[in-house]
């Protein structure tokens, strides 16, 4: 039985291709990936050698088994533990909207059905919807509609986009926008349902959605209580 997981990845911009490359190779074909910046001190990168640059930060799909042969390579051929070289970690999944849209984004990995995330009594739910840039407002109008009081909307790049149309019968452009929602878990079928009827994969929005556990909230209320 396989687990699925977000394998997030935060390094140098400069470095991401060589995490791009290493990943397909071992058949993660499809990512997004965004910009951010460090937040350290320059006293505390001068100790540690490390340039003030962008980072990436690249998001895909992985199950049990592509972990464990990835996570022994980022050690062995990407020297993952010299500093400033990057970090990789992972985080459980609740759901993924969609059969083909699963296989499209674990396509070429082992995987076999388990349950949902053993993470079975966290109150709320983090909804991550990647959407082809521009359609953020038609994503927040349909997950508005399935009870979602709103959310926040990141820009990205999506990574083996081109693979869509021959596995989905759909284009995808490469350019996303990612939509964060965090909603009661008893709303997530709801948020997540409305989102694929209204702006889904096979609209011009091509939404990819998916769930992830949140195990403690601090400063989020319901609509009802607002």
């Amino acid at each position: 039985m396989s687990g699925l997981y977000i394998m997030m990845t935060i390094c140098s911009r400069k470095n991401m291709p060589e995490f791009v490359s290493y990943y397909k190779k071992n058949k993660i074909k499809t990512g997004n990936i965004s910009l951010g910046r460090g937040t350290a001190s320059s006293s505390v990168l001068d100790y540690l050698g490390l340039e003030d640059d962008e980072k990436g930060i690249h998001a895909a799909v992985v199950t049990t088994e592509s972990w464990n042969i990835i996570k022994n390579g980022l050690l062995s051929e990407l020297q993952i533990d010299i500093p400033g070289k990057g970090i990789v970690f992972i985080i459980p999944m609740s759901s993924v909207g969609g059969k083909k849209e699963l296989g499209f984004m674990i396509e070429g990995q082992q995987f076999e059905r388990e349950e949902e995330s053993g993470l079975k009594d966290t109150k709320y739910e983090l909804i991550i919807a990647i959407a082809n840039y521009g359609y953020n407002t038609q994503v927040m109008k349909a997950a508005q509609d399935g009870g979602a009081a709103g959310g926040t909307v990141l820009h990205g790049k999506g990574v083996g986009m081109k693979r869509a149309e021959q596995f989905l019968g759909v284009s995808l452009v490469s350019e996303k926008e990612v939509i964060l929602i965090v909603a009661r878990s008893e709303q997530k079928n709801s948020i997540m349902n409305s989102i694929m009827e209204k702006a889904g994969v096979t609209s011009k929005a091509g939404t990819i959605v998916f769930s992830l556990p949140v195990t403690s909230t601090a400063g989020l209320r319901s609509i009802e209580d607002i």
